[in-house]
């Protein structure tokens, strides 16, 4: 097994090992140890890493995939690290796995003791335990990112452990689909399996990194010191990569949650909540299965063979659970102040050669359905993006770019912008959470449509995976085209993103279509082996007050969108959730009341109140589509029902 053959043959230059040391902002001082790596060493070190992920916990992390300006190839991994979090519901654990994490876990333990988010704090020599305090419906919109979550207690690691000296030290692992319902609370009707856990990322003390873009491979060890504390003396666990399983040989016939009919027949209701106005789009997936005895390793080799991506892991989560993935989806990614994101939207299978490629790519980039699947996710992007970002920093520097990967060519958008000072990427993180490519829009109504209508839980599938470091930044890809192993079952969960001009059946075979690349791959692991220009945000300068705005959102994220662009204007923004009580708005009336758009009918979230009240007080009223809507209605006008719906398609 080679990993990184995409490495240029020549080996790397090599220097002797170089020792650095610095003191973490919450006092912890960190020795690091770099050795460079010649490409040989690289690839035995990577081989050997990866065969150790078949039975010790770890994380592996590869992008085989280049785009210039978006992904570049490098390899990240660690085995056997001091310490793991991981997070159930509402329980948070964090486990020492070794004698070095014991006293790392006691290093840690100030950044949690008085954290208002944790309760019932537990602390044994090897564990700490906590419950998350249930989180408070946020009073703005803007504040909903800082809501109480297991990302409290991941900002206060961050926080503690923080030097922006070293961009490898951080948690890697994995992030599951209900950490979302923190952020964006639905009425769970889905149980989660027995022993189903939520998060799990590992605080590494050893990492190996190639980057092949730069021509650098490195092997970092750690020593933490606190005090009479320090780990430099205690031994690290050995890396095993002789004792496993002999290559798996079986794989059984593949089956699903759901049968033809049963998904079909999702996306018919799908189409009449597009018809009510009740959803714009959404996503909704099927998990397929089989039994088989692959090694993990095996398969994440044959996925990078067959199925370059930019985001490539193979992890083992622990109790006999493993992650095996080649994502084609950044979710967030975050160096420094700038936050990027490259939604995917618009599908279509390969040709048998480059010639039919072009045909089908014409196809594609010809069908008005898959433009609008696109627009409507990027809109709904931008909007995520102005909770957390400086106003008019939002933009678009990559349209209906195509890339082409093993069965599928996709288009993507890139979409960046700036954070804001007060937000960090755990806020970009959770603004996104989660993409509207694998939930819909408006987002709060398709994730409970998700939940409503899907037969199982989506575990870590849309989630994310990939590294929080303690430099600031963050690099998380969808958990898409991800297998979970475990227990000799293998589960590949795959989706399709419908709208009102979606075909039943269509959809249907996308999802075997995306969930193929796997099993494909699975099939090949377990067969006998045979010998545009930036724009800068917009600032207003103004000796008048700033007139006072406030929001109403009705459950449609456009709203952030429109605050940005109130904001660039000068303009002093709140924005609220509907359903406060209407006569708070007399209290201290606004000096304009904006009615944002939203699903169903303004009947819906009691506009007609607000704007009783609004009427009473003189405030001046704007309203944009479902707003707008509520203005007719309350000035004696009717609203009727268009036969097909006009969301996400061109007014022009």
């Amino acid at each position: 097994m080679q990993p990184l053959s995409v490495i240029p043959d020549p080996p790397f230059a090599t220097d002797a090992p170089a020792s650095t040391r610095f003191v973490t902002a919450g006092g912890v001082v960190v020795d690091r140890t770099t050795t460079p790596l010649t490409l040989r060493e690289a690839r035995a070190a990577f081989d050997a890493l990866a065969r150790a992920l078949d039975q010790q916990p770890g994380v592996l992390l590869g992008s085989s995939f280049e785009y210039p300006g978006r992904y570049s190839r490098y390899d990240i991994g660690l085995v056997n690290p001091p310490l793991r979090i991981t997070c159930a519901g509402a329980r948070v654990t964090l486990d020492a796995l070794d004698a070095r994490g014991a006293v790392l876990l006691r290093m840690l333990l100030p950044a949690l003791r008085e954290l208002p988010a944790l309760e019932q704090l537990h602390v044994t020599d090897g564990c700490a335990q906590a419950s998350l305090r249930a989180a408070l419906p946020p009073e703005r919109e803007e504040e909903r990112s800082r809501a109480s979550s297991v990302f409290d207690l991941l900002r206060a690691l961050v926080t503690h452990l923080h030097h922006p000296g070293d961009s490898c030290l951080g948690l890697y692992g994995a992030f599951g689909y209900a950490l979302g319902f923190r952020f964006e609370p639905v009425r769970e009707r889905l149980p989660q399996p027995v022993g189903a856990r939520d998060l799990v990322l590992y605080l590494a003390d050893e990492l190996l990194f190639v980057d092949a873009q730069e021509g650098r491979a490195e092997r970092h060890v750690y020593d933490f010191t606190v005090g009479d504390e320090r780990t430099h003396e205690l031994p690290r666990a050995t890396l095993d990569s002789e004792s496993r399983a002999p290559r798996g040989t079986h794989l059984g016939p593949i089956g699903s949650d759901h049968s033809p009919d049963e998904f079909e027949q999702g996306v018919r209701q799908a189409l009449g909540a597009f018809a009510r106005g009740d959803l714009f789009e959404v996503v909704l997936s099927q998990t397929f299965h089989a039994t088989s005895d692959v090694r993990p390793s095996d398969l994440y080799q044959a996925l990078r063979e067959l199925n370059p991506a930019p985001y490539g892991f193979l992890m083992n989560l622990g109790q006999g659970e493993h992650l095996v993935g080649a994502s084609p989806e950044m979710f967030v990614r975050v160096r420094g102040r700038n936050v990027e994101t490259c939604p995917i939207a618009g599908t279509i299978a390969r040709g048998a050669d480059a010639m039919e490629d072009a045909e089908r790519l014409r196809t594609l980039l010809n069908d008005v359905k898959e433009e609008d699947e696109l627009t409507m996710c990027t809109d709904v992007d931008r909007n995520d993006k102005a909770r957390i970002c400086e106003p008019g920093s939002v933009r678009v520097i990559g349209r209906r770019q195509v890339e082409l990967y093993s069965r599928l060519m996709h288009t993507v958008d890139h979409v960046v912008g700036t954070l804001r000072e007060d937000r960090d990427a755990l806020d970009a993180f959770l603004a996104h959470t989660w993409a509207v490519t694998v939930t819909g829009a408006p987002k709060p109504d398709a994730l409970q449509f998700i939940e409503d209508h899907e037969k199982t839980a989506r575990g870590f599938y849309s989630g994310a995976v990939g590294a929080v470091l303690f430099n600031g930044d963050l690099n998380t890809g969808l958990a898409l085209r991800t297998a979970r192993v475990c227990d000799g079952r293998v589960e590949v969960r795959a989706g399709a993103t419908l709208l009102h001009a979606s075909e039943p059946a269509k959809e249907a075979r996308e999802c075997v279509l995306k969930a193929s690349a796997v099993f494909d791959a699975l099939a090949a692991a377990t067969r006998p082996v045979v010998t545009r220009g930036a724009r800068q945000p917009v600032t207003r300068k103004s000796a008048q007050p700033a007139a006072r705005v406030l929001l109403v959102d009705h459950r449609d994220s456009f709203v952030h969108t429109l605050a940005d662009y109130l904001r660039q204007a000068g303009a002093e923004v709140t924005t609220r959730r509907s359903g406060f009580d209407p006569r708070r708005i007399g209290e201290h009336p606004p000096d304009l009341l904006v009615l944002s758009p939203g699903p169903g009918r303004p009947d819906d979230f009691g506009c007609r109140e607000l704007l009783d009240v609004a009427a009473e007080t003189g405030c001046a009223v704007f309203g944009v589509c479902l707003g707008l809507q509520a203005l007719v209605e309350y000035e004696g006008g009717r609203l009727d029902q268009l036969p097909t719906p006009r969301h996400g398609s061109s007014s022009l």
